[in-house]
């Protein structure tokens, strides 16, 4: 028996059109699952070649997070879930987090709408009996100085991991997370396309690398996979080392 065999199985990832979340729509797509995201775009159409090629072979629906009546209205076309990846991330840099609009820009899609998502699917991995996997960031653990919201949502990320495990284990819905470290996205070029800050961040990783999208996909699927059956509620720190 091959446990992290996924034929058959159902999958979404929300925020799975591009970088971490898209690692892990492609890792459980090569393990056999049919795999929908959900991107911002009005279809996959609308993705650059370039960008497109990492929708090959996925199921593609638009859903804007930062909008709660478009998370209440999206229907997709299955009725059960085995697996539910919420990838979803915003962060504004130039202390534009310090102003309240950002702020609440951030948590709105950072925070609030994981509580939504996880309800509105609920009912599909409760059909399942699937796992939920919510991506938070090592940012739960440290500061991050000039991004309060971002901080304080991803913080926040790994207390609702902690909560809906508790409370959903009775539905048969493990719940866990994944906290990934720096990883070489769109969201990280701040920091990745400038080389001296690249520089102070690898000195700081003991792996004396950056994190990839299949690195995170890694700890995806062991976290949905029988392999873990005994496991909820923890979010898994995937950081070659960076908090140590």
């Amino acid at each position: 028996m091959n446990e992290l065999d996924f034929s058959g199985k159902q999958v979404l990832v929300v925020g799975g059109s591009s970088g971490i979340g898209n690692g892990i729509a492609q890792a459980f797509r090569a393990k056999g699952a049919r795999v929908a995201v959900c991107g911002t775009r009005a279809s996959a159409a609308d993705y650059s070649p370039d960008e497109g090629s990492h929708l090959k072979g996925l199921d593609y629906f638009q859903l804007d997070v930062s909008n709660p009546p478009a998370i209440e209205a999206l229907k997709p076309p299955f009725e059960k879930l085995d697996v539910l990846v919420l990838a979803q991330g915003a962060v504004i840099y130039r202390r534009g987090e310090f102003e309240m609009d950002g702020f609440r820009k951030v948590l709105e899609v950072n925070l609030m709408s994981l509580m939504a998502c996880a309800t509105k699917f609920h009912p599909m991995l409760s059909a399942g009996r699937g796992s939920l996997i919510i991506i938070s960031s090592t940012a739960a653990y440290h500061s991050t100085m000039g991004n309060p919201a971002y901080n304080a949502s991803k913080t926040g990320a790994v207390g609702l991991t902690r909560t809906l495990g508790e409370a959903w284990a009775e539905n048969g819905i493990r719940v866990n997370g994944i906290a990934p470290g720096l990883v070489d996205t769109k969201m990280t070029k701040a920091t990745t396309a400038n080389p001296k800050r690249l520089e102070g961040a690898l000195g700081r990783i003991p792996l004396r690398r950056l994190g990839t999208p299949a690195d995170m996909a890694g700890a995806a699927l062991f976290l949905a996979s029988p392999l873990s059956s005994y496991i909820i509620g923890q979010t898994i720190v995937v950081d070659g080392g960076l908090i140590l």
